[in-house]
């Protein structure tokens, strides 16, 4: 499997303005090769293959008056820009054709210096290197600082250069990793040890041992603050440096919460991924919650994010990972004997089983029936319980301040 590994560039002045001039280059190339596409689109005549384009817009271009300056970047840079848009058209053909799992994907559009990313790859055939001191070379940019958070588990296969909308540089590293490379790192778990997630508001996540995580919330605690330095952008005349500072400080807060997101995200999927062999989580229905009047809530949870550094974490260390379906009514059935006691409201927190007797707490009771309905656990009675999935009840989707999924609950 491939991994990526990323790291903070802190590069100089002129090499800043050279990586400037690489990142334009790549993105005249990209957006040269989508214009000749498009033109044999509408002429109907058949699609240039991908030495003709690399034969026409960068060999004999740097010979032109008009397109002279490519020659002062690396051509791996540029081939890579053109490998970039054969496999945007490969996925967008795909897509149409039902061959690509996923949302659709649309056709390649042109590239703009005011994309809120701008990214560059180097390959081993650009002969950049880590320097003793480690330093990163990159050919016609030179030595770059780089700050290391960990070590390479291996020698990586490219690197990708990333200017984001922060204005930060970042080193993105692919390492051809197998799956056995990190385990050592931890020792095993209990060969029998299986936790089932339910995920929420309320408590970003709710496990099936009782254990309840709170949700950071950091969108809504940085609001505040995003809410002044977007008022004070919007004040900035257009055009001007003044707005320029104004547009880089409301993107600088933004980054903020995305990253402490990302890292609350890292730290609980690592370690539960670390503490059991197995772990079920529901698979929600994001985008449709997304367009719901809880659409800053569920974004801010970033539920999407956590579930597949849990699936990724889980193939790489050996763990098992196990999506249930979000039509299993979790929330109507009980976890001890299996009773099914119907839908029930969201003010509902906490119910009584009428076969049973046993009280449940609605979250709680959903995570063991998430677990059993992975095939992790097993009834009272020694079978597994699996309900027949029924549509989610109009009166289930939701409030704000409480947990909310969309299944039958």
């Amino acid at each position: 499997m491939q991994l990526r590994y990323a790291f903070r560039l802190y590069p100089e002045p002129g090499q800043r303005r050279a990586l400037a001039r690489a990142f334009g280059c790549a993105r005249v190339v990209f957006n040269d090769a989508v214009r000749a596409r498009e033109d044999a689109r509408a002429t109907k005549e058949p699609y240039p293959k991908a030495g003709t384009l690399s034969q026409q817009l960068i060999t004999q271009a740097k010979n032109t008056p008009a397109r002279s300056w490519l020659a002062e970047v690396s051509s791996v840079v540029l081939q890579q820009a053109l490998r970039d848009v054969e496999k945007a058209y490969r996925n967008f053909f795909a897509s149409l054709k039902g061959e690509r799992k996923g949302p659709g994907v649309g056709a390649p559009r042109f590239r703009s210096r005011k994309d809120a990313r701008q990214a560059i790859r180097f390959t081993a055939n650009a002969r950049w290197k880590i320097t003793e001191k480690g330093w990163l070379l990159l050919p016609k940019i030179g030595e770059v600082r780089v700050k290391w958070s960990r070590v390479l588990p291996a020698v990586p296969s490219s690197v990708t250069v990333i200017l984001d909308s922060a204005g930060r540089y970042f080193a993105s590293f692919v390492i051809d990793t197998g799956p056995d490379n990190g385990r050592a790192r931890w020792d095993g778990p209990d060969p029998d040890s299986a936790i089932g997630i339910d995920l929420g508001l309320t408590h970003f996540a709710v496990l099936s041992d009782g254990t309840r995580i709170d949700s950071p919330r950091f969108l809504r605690r940085a609001e505040k603050k995003l809410k002044r330095v977007q008022r004070e952008l919007s004040r900035r005349q257009k055009g001007s440096k003044n707005r320029a500072k104004g547009r880089l400080k409301v993107a600088r807060a933004h980054a903020s919460v995305a990253d402490a997101r990302k890292e609350f995200h890292h730290q609980l999927s690592t370690r539960l991924i670390r503490e059991n062999q197995a772990v079920a989580v529901e698979d929600l229905a994001v985008s449709g919650l997304a367009r719901t009047r809880l659409a800053k809530s569920v974004h801010d949870a970033g539920w999407s994010q956590f579930v597949s550094m849990l699936a990724y974490k889980a193939e790489r260390y050996g763990r098992t990972f196990i999506r249930v379906g979000r039509f299993e009514p979790t929330s109507q059935v009980c976890s001890a004997c299996g009773h099914r006691g119907g839908p029930k409201p969201l003010d509902v927190r906490e119910w009584t089983c009428p076969a049973c007797g046993i009280l449940h707490d609605r979250d709680v009771n959903a995570a063991k029936n998430v677990k059993r309905a992975a095939g992790l656990a097993a009834s009272a009675c020694g079978a597994p319980v699996g309900p027949e999935p029924v549509l989610a009840q109009r009166e289930e989707t939701g409030s704000h301040g409480i947990t909310c999924r969309s299944r039958a609950a």
